[in-house]
């Protein structure tokens, strides 16, 4: 029999590599960005086209590489970081495995120009599917430019499955910002379909956030300094009151490079526990410098876990600092040891003239009375009624208490033969007890969640109408005007069509919406909150383009549920459910949450045994 095990081929081997490293073409701009900053790269401009599925283009003004090293520096395990296996534990560099380039080369057309500033002219290397097809000398500015072109051109399964152009945006813009973040002294540029999405000039790290997320950020950040022998910790968190509902605006770093690390997340959210609004997520922009020798990046292909040495004590080190911070800026709510103890007296109180209070009391009351007594199960009267100024000799009419008093008690055997069905299909109103309406059926008493079933109903219409007609839109008396970030403003732009088949209608410029119309089922109060949501489904989520209309017609719906209907009506309260049974799932709200519940009689009836 034959050998069965054999070495795979070089090109083999790099395209399984690169599904390790290159999942995406945010990972390829990952890779460029973080070798052109150890390359010591003052200025890097990322060029995009179709979300890098056409074009990644990676310009920097870095050392530049020889000839000899151009070439090498696509083949695996090269890599001008690591010497021996100790430097693994002490890395101050971003990449180190050399595996990036050559898994970039493996399923792309990669041409590269480079030269050193000692160099007369620089290099240009053409690379297919990791061959070199040419080497040429070419004149070039000092630094090295790289062009990513038909990625995954020889992996079409790999391709296929990459999502829409905006899926895969949001994918790059979001590297882009943590290699940005992480490195204020560097100018970084980022171009979309030529188009100039930032400019991001060397500054502070707290004008970097700012130019970022827009002016008005300023305001909103609470600085973090704390420095031990453990960890040193500086950075910024949000303040309370702009907390998302989103975990956008949460980043970690250490020694400058991001990670993730749901453990520190739940320190950060523990130090805001008791001053976020619901379901909020709290913003920082956190960085750690720590001994290089105390954590282990290459834990993972992407490198954004990272292991922590002494996690425990960081853990506490951050949660303490957060809330020192916090208290520090009179955010987080503290006791004031000098304030007064007494009442505190409405302003219209005090005004009123002060007044001896007056008890009035009945002399002929007499608890031991016949008249207090009750006989047998029944309670014959009411004596002593007690009002607002005491005990006095008001009597309560008898045809208001006969009906509450005068009730014997019945028997359980009277108890179980009660008809309840006949009861409840003897013609009575329905009850409304907002959010509830509670209709008698056959089987017992239906409730009906109100808001819900709004949103069920508003999302089915919305649904069957929006191809053939817009949702109706209304036009705002006062236009609104909205902070939002690049990311929220080119998704707006990009999405302006779909935006205004369901009802919106705004432009945006130098950060700012300036939101003219809105859906007309969705009050005025509602619009911020479901304008957010509308950014976060176009601007923030994986969900591709075909699938967008029905997001948002869900965060109309789901507005339109918070909208103040008058159901105390008989009309309404019938309206309300004809619509709901017309709905092709009346049981469910389009976001899975259960409409309708039935109480059985005889669950009833087990209630009062």
């Amino acid at each position: 029999m034959s050998d069965l095990i054999q070495l795979l081929p070089d090109n083999i081997a790099n395209q399984i590599a690169a599904g390790e490293v290159i999942q995406r073409p945010a990972s390829v701009i990952k890779e460029l960005m973080e070798n052109a900053i150890d390359a010591n790269a003052t200025e890097i401009i990322v060029n995009i086209k179709d979300s890098g599925k056409t074009l990644i283009q990676v310009i920097d003004n870095g050392q530049g590489m020889s000839k000899a090293d151009a070439q090498l520096c696509f083949e695996r395990h090269a890599t001008s970081k690591v010497r021996k296996a100790d430097d693994l534990f002490a890395l101050q560099t971003k990449g180190f495995r050399g595996e990036a380039l050559a898994s970039i080369a493996a399923i792309a057309h990669v041409n590269l120009k480079t030269k050193r500033e000692a160099d007369e002219l620089g290099t240009t290397v053409t690379i297919e599917g990791s061959k070199i097809i040419d080497t040429a000398e070419d004149i070039h500015p000092k630094g090295s430019t790289f062009d990513i072109k038909n990625l995954f051109y020889n992996v079409p399964a790999r391709r296929n499955f990459l999502k829409s152009d905006n899926v895969e945006f949001n994918h790059i813009h979001e590297e882009f910002l943590r290699v940005s973040l992480a490195h204020p002294d560097i100018r970084f540029a980022l171009y979309h379909n030529d188009k100039q999405l930032y400019d991001l000039r060397e500054a502070v790290l707290r004008k970097r956030i700012v130019s970022i997320l827009g002016a008005k950020t300023n305001d909103r950040l609470v600085p973090i300094e704390v420095e031990t022998d453990i960890v040193k910790i500086h950075g910024f968190v949000v303040k309370p009151e702009f907390a998302k509902k989103s975990r956008g605006d949460q980043y970690f770093f250490v020694n400058n490079r991001f990670f993730k690390s749901s453990y520190f997340n739940h320190s950060v959210t523990k130090a805001f526990e008791g001053l976020l609004k619901d379901r909020a997520f709290p913003g920082y922009f956190l960085y750690f410098e720590i001994d290089p020798g105390k954590i282990d990046v290459n834990v993972h292909p992407t490198k954004t876990e990272i292991k922590f040495e002494e996690e425990k004590y960081i853990y506490s080190i951050l949660l303490s600092s957060i809330r020192q911070a916090l208290g520090k800026y009179n955010i987080a709510p503290s006791l004031d040891f000098e304030r007064e103890t007494s009442f505190d007296v409405p302003e219209e109180v005090k005004k009123q003239p002060i007044s001896e209070p007056e008890i009035k009391v009945n002399k002929d009351f007499n608890p031991f009375s016949s008249g207090a007594s009750s006989g047998g199960n029944k309670q014959k009267s009411f004596t002593g009624a007690i009002n607002k100024e005491g005990f006095g000799d008001i009597q309560p009419k008898k045809e208001d208490w006969a009906n509450f008093y005068s009730i014997e008690e019945e028997s359980e055997a009277e108890q179980s033969s009660l008809d309840l069905e006949s009861e409840l299909n003897s013609g009575a109103n329905y009850l409304f007890k907002e959010p509830y309406l509670f209709v008698p059926s056959k089987s017992g008493i239906m409730v009906i969640h109100t808001s819900r079933a709004i949103e069920r109903i508003v999302y089915d219409q919305s649904i069957n109408s929006f191809v053939s007609s817009p949702i109706p839109s209304q036009k705002l008396l006062f236009p609104m005007s909205l902070e939002v970030s690049v990311q929220d403003a080119n998704a707006w732009s990009d999405n302006m069509s779909i935006l205004r088949q369901v009802g919106f209608d705004g432009t945006c410029e130098n950060g700012e919406l300036e939101l003219s119309a809105a859906p007309a089922v969705v009050e005025e109060e509602n619009i911020v909150g479901t304008v957010e949501r509308v950014l976060m489904t176009i601007a923030h989520s994986e969900i591709d383009k075909g699938e967008i209309a029905h997001e948002l017609i869900l965060s109309i719906s789901v507005a339109a549920s918070l909208k103040k209907i008058d159901l105390r009506g008989k009309e309404s309260q019938e309206q309300l459910i004809n619509d709901l049974f017309q709905c092709e799932d009346h049981s469910f709200s389009p976001r899975k949450k259960k409409i309708i519940t039935t109480i059985t009689s005889d669950e009833l009836i087990k209630k009062f045994e």
